[in-house]
């Protein structure tokens, strides 16, 4: 049995109507609209699912404003031996959304309120529009008195022309020619900061180091990978049992957070965005959640939606982005390699990115990993070992030293040779 609320709505049949219903999902918080079930709830199917389908689509592309292609999803499903059309809308970003016969009006623009679809006053439209679409970084700067010093050598050296004249393509000032606070954030004056701290073990109870990086948000990013490659080591790893010279965070990796969390984050917040160094992981924090109508699974999928696209495009000039919705994917499959993988948290107010170090070891897997590299050694010099040179070796019991001859032979790295008291192991 089917019943509509503030997030199902029921159709008996496509009309043009459906379209009010459509604005008012992806003006509010998303929702599904059944097309073929009566208001009670029964199913009545439709007579040509497919006709309605392309009609429907149809109705989408033409009749609504913004573009909704991206956020609308809609197949036919079979319930009860009939056909009918399931429209899945989610939160849309670009609001508000409006009836394009209508346009940006009260009649045009509508919103779900309960079980129904509203339209919205005037005062509700200006709030969408505002929250919208006036995004921080095409807002005019506060501050006017802005320089350049350091970008200006960063264009330069990538051969790219900076200078007044294209200060309004790249939208550092506006229409009249004031600075926008994209331009406060490519400034030497940005007011906005990047605070790294290291800690001793895995809590934030003992601080070892902490540094707070200031000016323009393109030398934040550099200052910031510069510190952590320093707390960034190449140490030896066992992989499968074979030895491995690895750091221990993929240069890549932290790189893509840092720009990430500069590129995402919300600016209409004052915070700083936050990197926090422990022994076994890195954790990158910006202000400001998922872009509405964006999951996390969409981002896991390659989708991109810079809460800055004008930031975004600047980096992406500069050469720091290589394309779009390519990093997290990239981010993920570099630490495949090792078994594990990268965590992305998506919060109320912020979104957190946690790298794992890939050499962490807790104080047990150290000891085996040692306990592993010494016989090896041992059987690269002698060429075959006993149970009891383990036992002697290693300063462990018969039982231990049965259990590492165990693993080493399921991991094909020695084989056992002879039986009973002749028994003995050489490297395979």
């Amino acid at each position: 049995m089917f019943y509509e609320n503030e997030f199902v709505e029921l159709k008996s049949e496509l009309t043009k109507e459906i379209k009010k219903e459509i604005v008012s999902f992806a003006n509010s918080k998303g929702g599904v609209i059944y097309i073929g079930i009566n208001d009670d709830g029964t199913v009545k199917g439709l007579s040509n699912a497919k006709k309605d389908l392309e009609a429907l689509s149809g109705m989408i592309r033409d009749g609504i404003k913004s573009d909704l292609s991206l956020y609308t999803n809609m197949e036919i499903q079979n319930y009860d031996g009939k056909e009918v059309i399931v429209l899945k809308i989610m939160d849309a970003p670009n609001k508000p959304y409006y009836l394009a016969d209508k346009g940006i009006k009260s009649s045009g623009v509508f919103f779900r309120h309960g079980n129904v679809s509203a339209p919205a006053s005037d005062e509700m439209i200006k709030q969408l529009i505002k929250n919208n679409h006036d995004s921080f970084e095409n807002e005019m700067s506060s501050n006017q008195d802005l320089h350049f010093s350091y970008i200006q050598e960063i264009f330069k050296n990538k051969n790219i022309p900076f200078n007044k004249t294209k200060y309004k393509t790249l939208k550092i000032v506006n229409e009249d020619n004031y600075f926008t606070n994209l331009g406060l954030l490519l400034s030497d004056e940005c007011p906005f900061t990047i605070k790294c701290a290291i800690f001793e073990g895995n809590t934030k109870i003992t601080f070892k180091d902490r540094r707070e990086f200031n000016g323009s948000v393109i030398k934040q990013l550099e200052d910031a990978l510069q510190f952590l490659s320093l707390v960034n080591k190449m140490h030896g790893t066992i992989v499968k049992y074979t030895r491995y010279d690895v750091w221990d965070y993929p240069e890549y990796a932290i790189r893509e957070s840092i720009l990430n969390a500069i590129i995402h984050r919300n600016y209409n917040f004052s915070g700083s965005i936050l990197i926090s160094v422990f022994d076994n992981r890195i954790e990158v924090v910006s202000l400001g959640g998922l872009v509405s109508g964006i999951t996390i699974n969409d981002i896991l999928s390659g989708v991109s939606q810079p809460r800055n696209e004008n930031l975004a495009n600047i980096f992406y000039r500069l050469g720091y982005v290589e394309s779009y919705g390519t990093g997290i994917g990239r981010m993920t499959d570099i630490y495949e390699d090792f078994d594990m993988k990268p965590d992305f948290i998506p919060l109320d107010n912020s979104f957190k990115v946690v790298l794992p170090n890939i050499n962490y070891k807790s104080p047990e897997e150290n000891n085996s990993d040692k306990q592993i590299i010494e016989i090896i050694n041992f059987l690269k010099k002698n060429k075959k070992i006993r149970r009891q040179n383990i036992d002697e070796l290693l300063k462990v019991s018969a039982t231990r030293s049965k259990e590492i001859l165990s693993q080493l032979i399921e991991a094909n790295i020695i084989e056992k040779v002879g039986s009973g008291r002749s028994v003995y192991y050489i490297l395979k």
